[in-house]
């Protein structure tokens, strides 16, 4: 039997919660001026839109401490560019008002799955936005992994508040990336992942597999119609307690009884199944979350919100010599349990994680590893646009 991933929270008549850190987003409007200051703002801003933001989200923040305040909740408050892990101590509920980009941003310092989230959208889409591209700026933040909107959030919150509210455990993406002497555990990301080449007009190369663990107990075995040679060099790693060597290439050249090419992550050796060599502009992977973002606009399927699976979406697959494969080699599944392995072949490289702001290098011979394996994000939701 499936475990439902909402969790409903029982009313009381005292606070659910006993400290709240609340995370306000930098507008747009006090990024330029802070530019316009320095003489670097540019030319074509239109002040006057951007002004009118910057306006209803402020009133969106004061209405809302107003609303802590009235409820006796305490509170703290960090700008979404100040937000640091030393502001979730003792924390039992991150409130995130701005829009999407700041509930990502927020979740991303949430890694340990235990604070839930709650998002805000301070200035969100009116319907006559829909229908003009004059009159009025339509740019604002759908909103739609948060939970209110500056228009319902009182009721909404007191809701919350007193322990009326829905969470949704929301899947998440863990990448480790593998260096030469070095491997880096990156933040789990609520959306997606991006993995390309800096220069969106220049080639990815990366070869992308799934990993299995193995165990080497039995490596040293070499195949039928080995060489006496490499049979000394394979018995002389063995007695240093090395498996096979310490770079990519060496390990992918070694001779395995069972195995082709093997590596380690966290100490754990694995096979690298089903290898696919790929010339491309990128890797989207996403959650079920973000499947309705880029994944969709990229061509991917559609993803129940409660799948703890993650989508893959090999971006503009350039195929040797014209050679057609099927739509499954491009867009596939990594289910719950498995692995995807990527070798990146270019000589620079980024992991983009969930948008622009957030990034991490790559290099030619690094290794990524990626699955769901990470606590999920506890997600305030609104059960009209959860379901």
């Amino acid at each position: 039997m499936s475990v439902s991933p909402y969790r409903f929270l029982s009313s009381s008549s005292t606070p659910h919660f006993r400290k709240l850190l609340v995370v306000i987003k930098q507008t747009a409007y006090e990024e330029y001026s802070q530019l316009r200051l320095r003489g670097k703002a540019p030319k074509a801003l239109r002040w006057q839109r951007l002004e009118n933001r910057y306006k209803a989200h402020k009133a969106c923040v004061n209405d809302l401490l107003g609303i802590l305040r009235h409820h006796n909740i305490d509170h703290q408050c960090v700008n979404r560019v100040e937000l640091d892990r030393q502001h979730l101590a003792n924390v039992d509920l991150v409130l995130a008002v701005g829009g999407d980009g700041t509930v990502l941003s927020s979740a991303h310092f949430l890694d340990n799955g235990t604070i839930p989230l709650l998002g805000v959208n301070s200035d969100p889409i009116q319907d006559s936005d829909r229908d003009t591209k004059k009159n009025t700026d339509e740019r604002r933040s759908h909103g739609a992994l948060c939970m209110c909107t500056a228009d319902n959030m009182a009721d909404s919150l007191a809701k919350v508040l007193y322990g009326e509210g829905t969470i949704m455990e929301r899947t998440r993406i863990q990448c480790v990336v593998k260096s030469t002497f070095s491997e880096t555990r990156l933040v789990p990301a609520l959306n997606d992942i991006l993995i390309a080449n800096p220069s969106p007009a220049a080639v990815s190369r990366f070869r992308m597999g799934f990993l299995v663990p193995v165990d080497l107990s039995d490596r040293l075995g070499l195949m039928d119609g080995s060489s006496s040679s490499t049979s000394s060099s394979s018995s002389a790693a063995a007695g240093k307690g090395q498996l096979g060597g310490s770079s990519f290439e060496e390990r992918e050249t070694m001779p395995y009884k069972k195995y082709g090419t093997v590596t380690r992550f966290g100490g754990i050796p694995y096979d690298i199944r089903d290898s696919l060599n790929v010339w491309s502009s990128g890797l989207w992977i996403s959650t079920a979350t973000g499947a309705t973002a880029a994944m969709a606009a990229a061509g991917g399927k559609p993803m129940d919100l409660s799948s703890s699976d993650i989508q893959y979406y090999i971006r503009e697959h350039i195929r040797e010599h014209g050679t057609e494969t099927s739509p499954e080699v491009d867009n596939g599944f990594v289910k719950d349990g498995e692995q995807l392995h990527l070798r990146w072949n270019s000589q620079k490289g980024n992991i983009f994680i969930d948008g622009s702001h957030l990034t991490h290098p790559l290099e030619l011979g690094d290794e990524i590893l990626i699955n769901s394996n990470t606590p999920p994000l506890q997600l305030f939701v609104d059960n009209d646009k959860s379901r």
